[in-house]
């Protein structure tokens, strides 16, 4: 049907019709948890940040640099060395005293935030997989991201906005897969600040809002016509649904999206890079009943040249992280508001090329804030040297269980019923980490 086709939308409103915004509504039926979160903020580092040299202390590293004692021969994706050791010094930080790189001085001063979860662990050492597993809670490439579940089961605070934005992450960061087309993230390159610029077709130029309200009325009647000739089709409801949006949109993102409005101050507390400026907006949108925002930042694949890169890129992650922990708890807004960071796998302790560290899916390290998490802890512990979870294991689907929970969402009750079968963003795994809610 031509009518749903893009250049039809650009006609009648001015924004792409493939964005995913539609006016989400809440599913979930199942029994509520205690949890009183309403909204997460995701700061995923595409490639894996290492847990040894940033929140997880291995002084035997330095011992046995070189070596490979025994329970360092698990297998690597590529040939690696011998144990090597973070050429960076941990302190002790926090009313609790937990231990953090010294690189990261500003996570570091606010860790009574943060829930440090050193003991993740995985099972795929390959990027493409293991980031669709944390992103979807499974490997394959065909299933709901957990922010079109949240979108799904929570719905939209503000229905001029969308329930799910994907700022500089996409493909399973954004999918909706199965689940009504309204719960698609919507996915946006922050390299340009301007909201015209970092939104195709903002703003219609040709008609005026009167005008378009006339179209967009002619041809969702036509679409709702077509809708009841031939039967229900999701698509063709979420495109609707989309339109509908996408109108209201237009007038409420020159202002949630310009992060220019904001204080000097603000600004300089996340610091003006590409990171800082995502974490910005990302606290704008939840601050305006956006449910889900996923924050991508790539380039942490570091497979030699660990020290320089890190000394490189680490100081505008510590600030834009700890700037948004620190914005959202002076607004008031911490406690209902998840922030999690980490990647799809750790690092190896052992070297790779001698200045780098393979994929390390055994055992790693993320951290939760707010929402619901309990700060100024370490839960669980790797091995002597970093490279397996040992102690309070937790897996991705664990990971999601909980903070459905945070939510509010029992994850065994969060379905949708898909070719035959209830699916879940968990599947039929997952545990809640009652250790790390407060």
């Amino acid at each position: 049907m031509a009518l749903a086709r893009r250049e039809l939308l650009q006609a009648a409103f001015g924004l792409l019709g493939n964005l995913g915004v539609g006016a989400a509504m809440g599913h979930y039926t199942g029994q509520r948890t205690p949890g009183k979160a309403k909204r997460v903020i995701s700061l995923f580092l595409a490639g894996g940040p290492s847990q040894v040299d940033l929140f997880d202390p291995k002084p035997l590293l330095v011992k046995y640099q070189g070596q490979r004692p025994g329970g360092v021969e698990l297998r690597t994706e590529r040939q690696t060395g011998g144990l090597m050791p973070t050429p960076f010094s941990f302190s002790r930080r926090g009313r609790n005293g937990v231990e953090v790189s010294d690189i990261l001085p500003r996570l570091g001063a606010v860790i009574d935030e943060i829930s440090v979860i050193r003991s993740m662990y995985s099972f795929n050492p390959t990027h493409t997989p293991a980031s669709s597993l944390y992103h979807t809670g499974t490997i394959l490439a065909n299933r709901p991201s957990i922010g079109s579940w949240v979108s799904y089961g929570l719905g939209a605070e503000n229905q001029n906005l969308p329930s799910f934005v994907a700022l500089n992450a996409n493909g399973p960061a954004a999918r909706s897969a199965f689940l009504p087309a309204e719960h698609q993230g919507m996915p946006l390159n922050t390299a340009d600040l301007e909201p015209e610029k970092m939104i195709p077709n903002l703003r219609n130029r040709a008609l005026d809002a009167a005008a378009q309200q006339r179209q967009l009325d002619a041809v969702q009647a036509l679409n709702r016509r077509f809708n009841e000739s031939f039967g229900p089709d999701d698509y063709l409801s979420g495109r609707i649904a989309s339109m509908e949006a996408a109108y209201r949109m237009q007038f409420a993102a020159t202002d949630a999206f310009d992060i220019r409005k904001e204080s000097a101050e603000t600004r300089a507390l996340y610091g003006e890079t590409p990171l800082g400026n995502s974490c910005l907006l990302a606290r704008r949108l939840v601050e305006r009943g956006v449910r889900f925002v996923s924050v991508g930042s790539g380039d942490w694949d570091d497979h030699k040249g660990i020290e320089a890169a890190y000394k490189k890129k680490i100081p505008a992650m510590d600030q834009a992280a700890a700037g948004l922990i620190t914005d959202l708890k002076r607004r008031g807004m911490l406690e209902e508001t998840l922030v999690v960071w980490g990647g799809e796998f750790g690092r190896t302790p052992v070297s790779e090329s001698g200045t780098g560290r393979d994929h390390n899916p055994y055992g790693f390290t993320m951290w939760v804030a707010g929402g619901g998490f309990r700060g100024g802890i370490a839960h669980g512990a790797t091995d002597d040297f970093g490279f397996k979870a040992v102690e309070s294991r937790v897996s991705i689907h664990d990971l999601h269980a909980t903070m459905l929970y945070a939510l509010g969402l029992d994850h065994t009750q969060l379905t949708y019923r898909y070719a035959g079968r209830d699916f879940r963003l968990t599947d039929v795994f997952g545990t809640v980490v009652k250790g790390v809610l407060a």
